[in-house]
């Protein structure tokens, strides 16, 4: 059976043998010390760029749309130049993963 790490978007989602389950979200509060973040262009689909620029974590790629699930449905995809969304501090996700 695979664990998956803390950072993973999967790590509350329980596995059956090999298989995940239902996947089990992890969610990102909103906070205040979020900050306002347009997309730059050399972020363009690369969520996992922004991710290691912001968290030096690669990993974290998902946050951005864990917490913005009403302007990210398609984590790749829909992370496109000039869409406004919420960055989460590093010290929220440590507080929300456990990182």
């Amino acid at each position: 059976m695979a664990n998956y790490s803390r950072t993973s978007p999967y790590a509350n989602t329980p596995m059956w043998g090999e298989f995940l389950d239902q996947w089990q979200g992890i969610v990102i509060p909103a906070d205040q010390t979020d900050a306002v973040y347009q997309i730059d262009k050399p972020y363009n689909f690369r969520p996992d760029k922004l991710a290691y620029d912001m968290y030096q974590d690669a990993g974290l790629w998902w946050v951005f749309a864990v917490r913005n699930p009403d302007v990210i449905i398609d984590p790749i995809l829909d992370f496109t130049t000039d869409k406004i969304i919420y960055v989460p501090t590093r010290k929220v996700i440590q507080q929300t993963i456990g990182t």
